[in-house]
């Protein structure tokens, strides 16, 4: 695999660059060696980030682990991204479809099965148009970290949501 690795208010040791390619490289069993992988690492406060990001085929595979200790940030973000892969496997098996980065062995190799998804609730509601603004009001109110709401701008369901530094998101389609 081929590593691009920067630091954001960090700088980037050898030792980081040796833990991070120690630890990604136990993914190199799934993909092929001119995979690229896009690692950057921050710190703002206590806070110790890193970012992986894995351009597969028309998707990505990402992940975002934040601890107080780089190290245990650069653990993390490989285990979820080796759950990531297998999930990602999964779907491409039931879709047949050509596996791109990954290595043949990966792809056709027998998995795990992974847990069965399960919706245990079902909830209905009035979709009273709003703007952007207030659906994050509202989403305030309810305590929840993210809002569906029918955009009176737009007249499209948009989702608002709560981000990492209490700043807000709005998600919009595309067609």
């Amino acid at each position: 695999m081929k590593y691009t690795i920067s630091g954001k208010n960090i700088e980037v040791t050898e030792g980081l660059k040796a833990a991070i390619k120690d630890k990604l490289g136990k993914l190199e069993r799934y993909f092929t060696p001119d995979t690229e992988v896009v690692v950057t690492l921050s710190v703002e406060k206590e806070r110790q980030k890193i970012e992986v990001t894995i351009p597969v085929k028309g998707n990505i595979i990402r992940s975002e682990q934040v601890s107080n200790d780089m190290y245990v940030s650069i653990d993390l973000v490989e285990e979820v991204i080796e759950r990531q892969l297998r999930k990602y496997k999964e779907k491409i098996i039931a879709k047949h479809q050509e596996g791109g980065n990954f290595k043949k062995e990966f792809i056709e190799k027998e998995s795990e099965p992974l847990e069965e998804v399960k919706i245990i609730r079902t909830k209905h509601f009035d979709m009273k148009p709003m703007y952007p603004e207030d659906a994050c009001v509202q989403m305030e109110l309810l305590g929840h970290s993210f809002f569906v709401f029918n955009n009176a701008e737009t007249e499209e369901i948009n989702v608002v949501y709560k981000r990492k530094g209490n700043t807000y998101g709005l998600m919009e389609p595309e067609f």
